[in-house]
């Protein structure tokens, strides 16, 4: 690759931040052995803060926020990744300490990258993302704490989101009786058609925290953290196991240790970022694998790079549903 390239750039400090779109030129990205050119990234949350200076998510300036993106490799020096090589990338500190997706070339290590599995296509790819990836991340924690779909209903917390729509549609492919819980009241018709079984309010896991609950649920994926996550706790039948990816609701946690002392309940800590490899390839080949493509497209939209700042706005204030994929050279 060569001459310049369009990219969104982060310039400032972490508390005086904006957010531009540019033109770049090749010296402009930052060191690596493979270079993609960029087919498709995604705006998540974090990319949402970082494209409105919602919070200090860029921590080096200036930087080329998003992170995660797919595409095809045409440089490389990397053992394992060949030029034309098809690749996704997620987590890693892309969007936040290195030049990440939202750009139309990326220079990264060769180390942070996983082949897109044969059956999608590098947008699909994207349409999963980082939200996806953490999803499938959650589903093979709780398989691997033993939870399987004849020990009851498994609830999914932030079911509307990008974690929590694909969580639905991967717990209900997989055989699980899947229970969505959601603070948008008119998502119901499409969170059944994503798989499942029933949606409930988030209202369920509001209120004063009991150390104990009314027990029901035999697992949980959760979003929320905070209040959201220690009503859960307390709500899981013997045994039960809660997978923990996010803190829309907050960092803290305020439960006690009863739930896992007197129904031996297990708490597993999901992180997408520093994911080693191996686990990331096979979350992938997993996906490629176990994830409905057909309700993968219904649960995603797309947009022009020039728009992620409009739709990171959107996704802050809690208007998107499911994933948006920013569609920038396939």
């Amino acid at each position: 690759m060569s001459g310049t390239f369009q990219a969104w750039l982060v310039e400032g400090a972490a508390q005086a931040q904006t957010a531009r779109l540019t033109r770049l030129d090749d010296d402009d990205l930052m060191d690596g052995d493979v270079d993609v050119r960029v087919h498709a990234s995604t705006v998540n949350y974090k990319d949402g803060l970082a494209l409105t200076g919602g919070a200090p998510i860029v921590r080096r300036f200036p930087l080329i926020p998003g992170i995660d993106f797919s595409g095809e490799v045409t440089r490389s020096v990397h053992p394992s990744i060949a030029v034309g090589d098809r690749v996704v990338a997620t987590g890693q500190g892309l969007g936040e300490t290195h030049h990440g997706g939202l750009a139309e070339r990326a220079r990264v290590s060769g180390d942070w990258l996983v082949p897109v599995p044969g059956s999608l296509s590098t947008v699909e790819a994207m349409a999963i993302g980082t939200a996806g990836f953490t999803a499938m991340l959650a589903v093979m924690a709780l398989e691997g704490a033993g939870l399987r779909p004849d020990r009851g209903e498994v609830v999914v917390t932030g079911a509307a989101g990008g974690v929590g729509s694909i969580a639905v549609t991967l717990l209900a492919k997989l055989g699980f009786t899947v229970v969505a819980s959601t603070g948008r009241t008119g998502e119901e018709g499409f969170l059944r058609a994503l798989g499942a079984s029933q949606v409930i309010g988030r209202d369920v896991f509001c209120g004063d925290v009991r150390p104990l609950a009314r027990t029901r649920w035999a697992g949980g994926i959760d979003v929320a953290g905070s209040q959201t996550l220690a009503n859960l706790l307390s709500q899981m039948t013997y045994g039960g196991v809660v997978a923990a990816c996010g803190l829309a609701r907050g960092m803290d946690l305020p439960t006690s240790v009863a739930p896992f002392i007197l129904r031996g309940v297990s708490l597993l800590g999901i992180d997408s970022v520093m994911c080693p490899r191996e686990k990331r390839g096979e979350a992938w080949r997993r996906l490629g694998r176990d994830l409905d493509l057909e309700k993968l497209r219904s649960l995603t939209s797309h947009a022009s790079l020039d728009r992620a700042l409009e739709v990171g706005e959107r996704v802050l204030r809690g208007e998107v549903r499911g994933r948006v994929v920013v569609d920038i050279g396939a």
